[in-house]
């Protein structure tokens, strides 16, 4: 990608909002993306980033990497050359990513998934869980994660940030 273009995809991305990033990753990069996909970070989409599809009402944090091959394979180029590893990576639909989290090659993340900040996904992982972990481990049920999180929850309407603030501040407090 030549130095004129990559500025020019930098002014597009930091243009766009959160949801409607998503229309420059799929033009640009040529990345599957469904509705509703919510980015609030701008994720390494590593050098095959056609590979990688995600579903419909999914958000990815900081610093998402997404590995849809094995560079470990040039090592044995010289014995085999032209030897590569490649994997598409799938995201199902309703799925949270936490900042950091590293997806290797040929892994399918399910549906109704929260996936921890700092994870490494190495395999793949079913429906409705929360994972998290070196190498990822299921946790537990999103039904106990959501258990857990209307007990600790703060409703916060607010949308001015200063006001906004105070409100969650107050909430705190109270607690």
């Amino acid at each position: 990608m030549n130095l004129i273009k990559k500025i020019y995809l930098k002014i597009l991305i930091h243009k766009s909002n959160q949801y409607s990033v998503a229309n420059v990753f799929r033009k640009y990069f040529r990345v599957k993306i469904g509705n509703n996909v919510r980015f609030t970070g701008i994720p390494n989409w590593g050098s095959e980033p056609y590979l990688v599809e995600i579903g419909d009402n999914v958000t990815l944090t900081q610093n998402v990497t997404f590995h849809t091959h094995d560079g470990g394979v040039g090592l044995f180029r010289k014995e085999y050359p032209g030897i590569n590893i490649y994997g598409r990576i799938k995201i199902g639909n309703n799925v949270f990513i936490g900042s950091n989290t590293i997806f290797l090659p040929g892994v399918t993340v399910g549906n109704n998934v929260v996936i921890a900040a700092g994870s490494v996904i190495s395999k793949d992982i079913p429906d409705n869980v929360v994972v998290g972990g070196v190498p990822a481990k299921i946790i537990k049920s999103i039904d106990e994660y959501k258990v857990k999180a209307l007990k600790n929850a703060v409703y916060i309407f607010e949308s001015n940030p200063i006001k906004r603030k105070i409100e969650i501040l107050n909430k705190l407090n109270n607690k």
